[in-house]
């Protein structure tokens, strides 16, 4: 079964970058019929799809988020990693990295995600 899991530091300073990683088992990144994504929910607030990135390396962004957003990815590694710049409080939320099935706007597998915390 695919699994996922994040890691990273659960509070980040304001305006410094949030970095967290997602480390895939149980299936392949570069494996066409799927793309890789990470998803937030904030605080009393629903479900907020930031980017994802393809199995031959394109990404695509939440507009909104863009300016601030990298996702990148380590295929020796099997993991994509998310970087989100100039964070603010607002950013507050828990981060989860998950698969995306290209076929539709959906998502089978989600890692447990991680709280990550913007201190003020």
């Amino acid at each position: 079964q695919v699994q996922l899991q994040e890691s990273g530091p659960g509070l980040v300073k304001p305006s410094q970058t949030l970095s967290l990683t997602c480390t895939v088992s149980g299936g392949s990144i570069t494996t066409s019929y799927y793309a890789w994504s990470w998803i937030r929910q904030p605080p009393g607030k629903g479900l907020e799809w930031m980017g994802v990135i393809v199995s031959d390396g394109r990404t695509y962004y939440d507009p909104s988020l863009k300016s601030r957003t990298s996702i990148s990815r380590d295929t020796s590694k099997n993991q994509f990693s998310l970087q989100l710049s100039s964070v603010t409080p607002e950013d507050t939320a828990v981060y989860y990295c998950a698969r995306e099935f290209r076929a539709g706007p959906t998502h089978d597998y989600w890692g447990q995600g991680t709280q990550v915390t913007v201190s003020s």
